[in-house]
């Protein structure tokens, strides 16, 4: 494929390699990335309900896959790099900690290295990672590490800066931006999706929702004479629908207002070009404002991501002050105090949910199994 206002050649990687005859640079990152072991765990990680809580809630890992496939619908549509546009996709979230924000929140306030999950990230893929003989970490691209790292949400905060590599007041690739927007209309929609399923929210509240009434009751009035949960599923997917063409639509318009006809213009606007219209802007706040209050505020997520804390936080300082519970070859790694924190950061990030509550089982409750 050739992207026409995307990128096409790539800036290289940190160890020379050669490039494979058959796959695009993009493609190989795409495979390295999920062949990873920190890609696996995903699947057993929170995305808002933690796994043990049910078998139909996103996980990471299919929060992860959806944000994949909105991606490359968008990028397909803008004729730019899906190769590439996937590959940050699925290497978006994978410096995420155990229990979703909850968990990268304690390591935030626990950690005096700090915490931030695009940073994490792109230290698994460059470092951590041990698949290859010739070369530390997965040695991906320069714009699918640029597209971890400068990976920006109301929820992603990314932290640039020190990172010399990366530009921090330099936009990222047409397709890295692309992420920023996939990642809101899969977590909005399928947050949900999952709080009606879990009756944390009610259909008779999603009304004062524009977005979702206008749609909703569209399809009700269609198809009322169906299971409601089909009607919800019907309601999701046109929700989702209207937003990938509202992107499509004004980042076309982006594109042609600042003439943009190549990465190095797309670089030097110094503007996020894809992006939702005012309007959908400010029906994303409304929507992104109800889950706050009536999803991630709820008294029975809160209870769960307090727990999680709790749980993070009581582990982490049991490894600070006795780094001998730490593995053997996590041991080594500890030279000076600088690496304890950075050490113990790695392991703890780098949990499940479901290890990370084993663990706190051996850390602290007597006659658990080693």
């Amino acid at each position: 494929m050739v992207a026409t206002y995307g990128v096409s050649k790539t800036k290289g990687r940190k160890y020379k390699e050669e490039e494979d005859p058959i796959r695009s640079p993009w493609q190989r990152d795409r495979d390295r990335i999920i062949h990873s072991v920190a890609f696996r765990r995903l699947e057993y990680k929170t995305q808002v309900f933690v796994n043990h809580e049910g078998d139909h809630y996103r996980t990471r890992l299919t929060h992860t896959l959806e944000v994949a496939q909105i991606s490359r619908t968008i990028a397909r549509a803008l004729r730019l790099n899906e190769d590439l546009t996937e590959a940050i996709a699925l290497a978006h979230d994978i410096g995420h900690p155990p229990f979703g924000h909850a968990g990268e929140e304690a390591l935030k306030e626990s950690l005096p290295i700090g915490f931030e999950h695009n940073r994490q990230g792109l230290r698994v893929v460059d470092v951590l990672e041990h698949r290859y003989a010739n070369f530390p970490g997965l040695n991906l691209t320069y714009e699918t590490r640029e597209g971890i790292i400068k990976h920006h949400t109301p929820y992603d905060l990314p932290r640039v800066e020190g990172l010399e590599e990366f530009d921090p007041h330099t936009p990222p690739t047409l397709e890295a931006q692309i992420i920023n927007v996939a990642d809101v209309i899969a977590y909005n929609s399928h947050d949900l999706d999952d709080g009606l399923r879990a009756d944390y929210i009610s259909l008779d509240h999603l009304q004062e929702l524009p977005l979702w009434a206008d749609i909703f009751n569209k399809v009700y009035k269609e198809y009322k004479d169906r299971p409601i949960r089909v009607i919800i599923y019907e309601t999701l997917r046109r929700l989702i629908a209207k937003q990938v063409r509202d992107v499509i639509e004004y980042t076309r318009h982006n594109i042609e207002k600042y003439k943009i006809k190549t990465v190095d213009d797309v670089r030097n606007i110094g503007k996020i070009l894809v992006e939702f219209s005012p309007e959908m802007r400010e029906q994303q706040d409304m929507l992104r404002r109800f889950l706050e209050d009536n999803l991630y505020r709820h008294y029975k997520v809160v209870k769960m991501q307090e727990k999680a804390k709790r749980y993070i936080k009581a582990i982490l300082e049991i490894y600070l002050k006795e780094p001998a519970h730490l593995p053997p070859e996590y041991q080594e790694r500890i030279t000076d105090e600088y690496s304890l924190y950075q050490t113990v950061c790695d392991y703890i990030a780098g949990m499940t949910d479901r290890f990370a509550q084993e663990e706190y089982a051996r850390l602290f409750i007597p006659f658990t199994k080693m």
